[in-house]
């Protein structure tokens, strides 16, 4: 299994809770990002474009834990930039394990083998290891070679001491389904917990716009990727979610499900869109005209099949109708099954 009980009962009894109480919009998973600094310049990236003068700023760790108490997610993803640049933190991490939440550090892992004893095993902690392929293929991905066996290097050592690893990949345009596939079979010997796996995300400032997937070409990849997948693939995300990325189920857009804070606010209205900032979470919730943004409702949202959006949409149809829970035991037990 891909995530620990104890989370899964965490997030299931949350999310129920939110449905009793009625709560039209919840966050499922907050967004953290403290730092856009990188020491990558990945070509489908836009956060490094920024100017010196906005890398250079970062979030304290007070206002990230006021960030997680006012949004009330359980669980927390803190991407970048490269997290592990901030000097503080293991200080922000430590406090957000103090409140009980599952948090995902994700990190490119250049870093971690030299910074991994800043932190300690917990399963409220886990490594999010980005690895977008293969060696030839990751290392392409991040425009460096020797980044894919660092990251090897460093999973081992976290997986020695303890702590819960996973990994994170982004598959473009390009993408091969044969060597992912192949990919998907290294990283289950190697002994991650989980993967996650998302289309790549058009962000305006990236210098490749070339490499992005159209929804067509998403379904088309995701159906040959994951159809046939063998048992011992283990996928840390929603069942549902990756039949939604197969074309096998439709869904709209929830941005508020994975709200993101940063350095400017809190973002409106998602981690990929940025049509301004709020100045608090309730702020963010009812200032948003939410209606403008989806498939079918803004152009910028319609190759748009991301986790970020997504993932949400997913979790609230297991829990919205019996259907969707039906829906989910089955794709969890029976992968396969058409």
């Amino acid at each position: 299994m891909a995530v620990p009980l104890s989370q899964m009962f965490t997030v299931a009894s949350y999310v129920i809770l939110q449905k009793l109480k009625q709560v039209p919009r919840y966050p499922l998973v907050l967004m953290l990002e403290p730092i856009f600094r990188c020491n990558l310049a990945c070509a489908g990236c836009g956060k490094i474009q920024y100017p010196d003068h906005v890398l250079d700023r970062r979030l304290t760790p007070e206002q990230c834990w006021a960030a997680a108490d006012e949004c009330g997610a359980p669980i927390i993803s803190i991407p970048g930039g490269e997290p592990l640049i901030h000097p503080e933190m293991p200080e922000i991490v430590r406090g957000l394990v103090r409140r009980k939440k599952y948090v995902y550090l994700c990190t490119n892992a250049l870093l971690l083998e030299r910074k991994i004893d800043d932190y300690a095993p917990s399963k409220y902690l886990t490594f999010s290891i980005h690895m977008d392929g293969l060696r030839e293929e990751h290392d392409l991905a991040v425009c460096r070679d020797g980044v894919f066996d660092a990251a090897l290097r460093a999973i081992r050592i976290a997986l020695r001491k303890g702590f819960r690893v996973t990994t994170n990949t982004t598959l473009f345009n390009d993408a091969d389904p044969v060597r992912v596939r192949a990919f998907f079979d290294e990283m289950m010997e190697l002994g991650v917990e989980g993967m996650m796996v998302s289309p790549g995300y058009s962000y305006d400032k990236a210098p490749d716009q070339q490499g992005f997937l159209t929804r067509h070409r998403t379904q088309q990849l995701f159906a040959r990727v994951l159809t046939d997948r063998k048992r011992r693939w283990r996928f840390n995300q929603s069942p549902l979610f990756l039949e939604f990325l197969m074309g096998k189920r439709e869904y709209q857009c929830t941005p508020w499900g994975n709200p993101t804070y940063n350095i400017f606010g809190w973002q409106k209205p998602c981690y990929l869109l940025q049509d301004g900032y709020a100045g608090s979470f309730q702020a963010l919730l009812d200032e948003t005209d939410w209606e403008r943004y989806g498939v079918g409702r803004n152009d910028k949202c319609k190759d748009c099949m991301v986790h970020c959006g997504y993932e949400a949409s997913a979790v609230e149809d297991t829990f919205g109708s019996w259907a969707g829970f039906v829906g989910t035991v089955r794709a969890t037990l029976f992968p396969n099954a058409t």
